[in-house]
C-alpha cells in the first residue's frame, strides 16, 4: 500500500517548489528525474476538471521525481501542490533506501524554502 504522509509543506507554487527541490537535491550532491506531471497528463483532456476544486481552472499540480544518489536504487519524491501551497512525501520508504530518503529529507528541510510551520 502506497502512503503520502508529506514530511515538508512550503509556501510555494509546485512548479516552484521543484526548482527549488531540485536546487538543493543538487547542492546535496543528488541527482533527479522527474517522471510525471500532472498539468502534462491533463492537456489531453478536453473535459477534465479538478477533483479538488471542481473547476477546470485549478491550480493542482502533483509531481513524481526519481532521486539518486550513490547507489543505483532511487527513492521516490513526490510534490503535491495546490492554492499556493506545496507538500513533499516519499512513499513506500524500506530499509534499503532509508538512508537516502533520510538524506533527502534533510536535505530539503535545512535549506531556505520557504517552510509552512
Amino acid at each position: 500500500m502506497t502512503t503520502f504522509s508529506p514530511f515538508l509543506s512550503i509556501s510555494s507554487s509546485c512548479d516552484h517548489a521543484l526548482s527549488l527541490a531540485q536546487q538543493t537535491l543538487s547542492k546535496a550532491g543528488l541527482s533527479s528525474i522527474q517522471t510525471f506531471d500532472l498539468s502534462a497528463a491533463r492537456l489531453g483532456l478536453h473535459e477534465c476538471s479538478c477533483p479538488h476544486h471542481g473547476t477546470d481552472a485549478c491550480d493542482c499540480q502533483m509531481v513524481v521525481l526519481l532521486v539518486y544518489g550513490s547507489t543505483n536504487e532511487p527513492v521516490t519524491l513526490i510534490l503535491h501542490g495546490n492554492n499556493g501551497q506545496t507538500w513533499f512525501s516519499i512513499p513506500n520508504r524500506t530499509a534499503s533506501n532509508a538512508a537516502l530518503a533520510s538524506l533527502i529529507q534533510n536535505s530539503l528541510q535545512m535549506d531556505s524554502l520557504p517552510v509552512v510551520k
